[in-house]
């Protein structure tokens, strides 16, 4: 069995919960806003909610893990939560031009 010091197991779980939150977050909002038959023009609140917190649940995330694989120096991290950051950002920024 492999040893792996607590930082790089904290930046593991980081990233995989990172990536969870994402998921979690476009399929709320593709289940909502792209897949609902519904005539409504405002979706129910508690679903603009969870988005919400699961968007700021993901961005804590993201600056936490891109802050910690800094501070290790380790490359692949870094380049894994820039990557991951960018796309969420840009998700978001098509999200709001599409339904904004």
């Amino acid at each position: 069995m492999s040893y792996r010091s607590p930082k790089i197991q904290l930046l593991f779980w980081l990233s995989f919960f990172a990536i969870i939150f994402y998921l979690w977050l476009i399929g709320v909002g593709v289940s909502n806003f792209v897949f609902e038959d519904s005539k409504e023009l405002s979706p129910p609140q508690n679903v603009i909610f969870l988005m919400f917190v699961l968007y700021g649940f993901l961005i804590v995330d993201i600056l936490a893990g891109v802050f910690i694989a800094t501070l290790i120096n380790n490359k692949y991290y870094q380049r894994f939560f820039g990557v991951l950051l960018m796309i969420a950002f840009f998700s978001f920024l098509v999200a709001k031009g599409l339904f904004g």
